[in-house]
Parts: structure tokens; sequence; C-alpha cells
């Protein structure tokens, strides 16, 4: 593909930011159905969004699948079917296997809601699960999205040992269904 020019990476990034939702929480919206693990035929996505403000041809998507920073997509291996790596509200199987995480992991949150996740836990509030950070420079990225970020300090080997089941989406996500408060801590070395 030739030189991107900036135009064509905010075109990009709003593409992406539609994929995500309709992917992740609302395919109804351009009449798509996915299957039972998410995935969607890679035609059927093409032709809806081709009835959209969103039209795109198969290179094109290819280049933001590829592309796209948080490789939050990905093609099954016939590149036929597309589905969200992670992060879906509507229930689905990613059929994931469980994984042993590393002994901390890490999740960015914004300030204003830190008093309610030290007393209830993080929670997976309206998606499938909680996600974690491998990273703390990527749990401070979340965490902006939200307002002034904050990072906790998930104590990963500790819930394993406990009995918590964890997961590694495709594109390194971890993923757990909930996290008591007793397993975070507030990191106070945050460099933002």
């Amino acid at each position: 593909m030739n030189q991107i020019t900036n135009d064509e990476i905010k075109k990009d990034k709003q593409l992406s930011r539609f994929l995500s939702k309709i992917l992740r929480h609302k395919p109804e919206m351009i009449g798509i159905c996915l299957d039972n693990e998410g995935w969607v035929d890679v035609s059927a996505l093409l032709q809806a969004l081709s009835q959209t403000n969103h039209p795109i041809d198969r290179q094109r998507l290819e280049y933001i699948v590829a592309n796209n920073d948080k490789q939050r997509f990905a093609f099954d291996e016939s590149k036929q079917k597309i589905r969200a790596s992670q992060g879906h509200s509507v229930n689905i199987c990613l059929d994931l296997s469980p994984s042993t995480p590393p002994d901390v992991l890490y999740h960015g949150t914004a300030k204003q809601v830190l008093g309610k996740i030290l007393a209830e836990g993080l929670n997976r509030q309206a998606r499938q699960y909680v996600h974690l950070s491998q990273d703390m420079q990527t749990a401070i990225k979340v965490g902006r999205r939200h307002g002034e970020p904050v990072v906790l300090i998930v104590l990963a080997a500790q819930m394993l040992q406990d009995g918590r089941v964890f997961y590694c989406s495709d594109n390194g996500v971890w993923l757990t269904d909930y996290v008591p408060a007793e397993y975070l801590t507030i990191a106070s070395d945050i460099k933002i």
C-alpha cells in the first residue's frame, strides 16, 4: 500500500472504532449476526458496511486489522471470517483456554471510580470479562481514556493460586471474570 495520509489515518481510526462497536457490541446496527464465537463472514461484513457511512474494501479492512495498535481484530486462518479479539458485551464464546498469568497484571482506570473499585473489586460491567494489561504503560493509556488515570496492580499469581481463572486473548489482553478487592493495590509510581 502507498504512503498513508493523515486524513486516511484519521479515517482508519474512526473506522476501527466503528468496527469495534459492531463486532463487540452491536452487530445488529448494520444487520449482521455474529456466530457463537464472535466470527462473521468478511464478505457479509463488507456488504453490510457498504450500506453505511463507513464503506470499506477488503484491502483497507486487512490494513486496519494488521495495523491496529491494539490488535483489536483477528481473521480466522482462511481470512474469510473476522472478529473482535476481546471486549464483547454480546454473549459469545471466544474459545480461550485457561492460561497462567504473570505474577502481577495491571488495570488502568479513572481516579473518580477508585473508591468504588477498592470497595467492590473489579467487575466486568457490560463486558464478558475484566480486562487486564501485562504492562503498566498500557494500563496508563487505558486509564487516561476515562479521566485522570490510576493504575491498579493485580496480584494475579495469588488469584490463580486461590482458584481464579485467567485467559489471554489473541491480542495479549488478560481476561478474568472478577478481581476481588483484596488482590488490588494502587501503583504509586506511574509516570504519565
